[in-house]
């Protein structure tokens, strides 16, 4: 997994929100740049006291660009809660250059094997460009490996990245494990919010 463009949106005023419940305005030490220790610690209270009571997680939002093979991206879709992605169309570029190794996650997979297999492909594409047919362009679909790498710029909130990591990082697939979990690790107060367990 690949990700890259990442913003972070809201922080500030998921902070303050944090805080209506019982206007406790007065004791927030956040400034614009930083969250203080006082919302730190009332913001991992509420954490540790369930997804009910964290509604300010919901409120921090993030937007990535991600490139992934088809097969993780499958994975992702149960997390298809307060996401949006926007992908690259196989059906539209798939026909428009040769097909090669290096759009797949190919790692330990047999030369071999991607020989035959992008051999395959290109003959099948070049005759979807000699026809136009869209029961060559099905077959095309159909053959290409679920290995095969898709860019998204996906959307969602410090919720579901807290879901997704909790759920994840024992994973048994690297990309989950090793990738996801190293890019969670770069997010502003990811250790405080998402990684975070709960309060003794």
């Amino acid at each position: 997994m690949k990700f890259e463009n990442t913003n972070i949106f809201n922080i500030d005023n998921a902070i303050r929100g944090m805080r209506n419940p019982l206007n406790s305005w007065d004791k927030s030490d956040s400034t614009e740049n930083k969250i203080g220790d006082n919302d730190i610690f009332l913001a991992q209270r509420l954490i540790s006291a369930g997804n009910e009571h964290r509604k300010f997680l919901r409120q921090i939002f993030i937007s990535v660009d991600i490139t992934a093979p088809r097969y993780i991206w499958s994975e992702m879709d149960t997390y298809k809660i307060n996401t949006t992605s926007n992908s690259c169309s196989t059906m539209h570029t798939l026909c428009k250059t040769k097909i090669t190794k290096d759009m797949f996650d190919n790692y330990g997979v047999d030369d071999d094997y991607w020989d035959y297999i992008l051999y395959k492909l290109n003959v099948q594409r070049e005759k979807y460009n000699s026809t136009k047919s869209n029961e060559d362009l099905e077959i095309l679909k159909r053959m290409l490996p679920e290995s095969f790498l898709q860019k998204r710029t996906w959307t969602a909130n410090y919720e579901v990245i807290r879901n997704i990591y909790h759920q994840r990082k024992n994973h048994r697939l690297s990309h989950w494990n090793t990738d996801f979990v190293e890019w969670v690790k770069t997010l502003p107060y990811a250790e405080d919010f998402i990684i975070f367990n709960s309060l003794a």
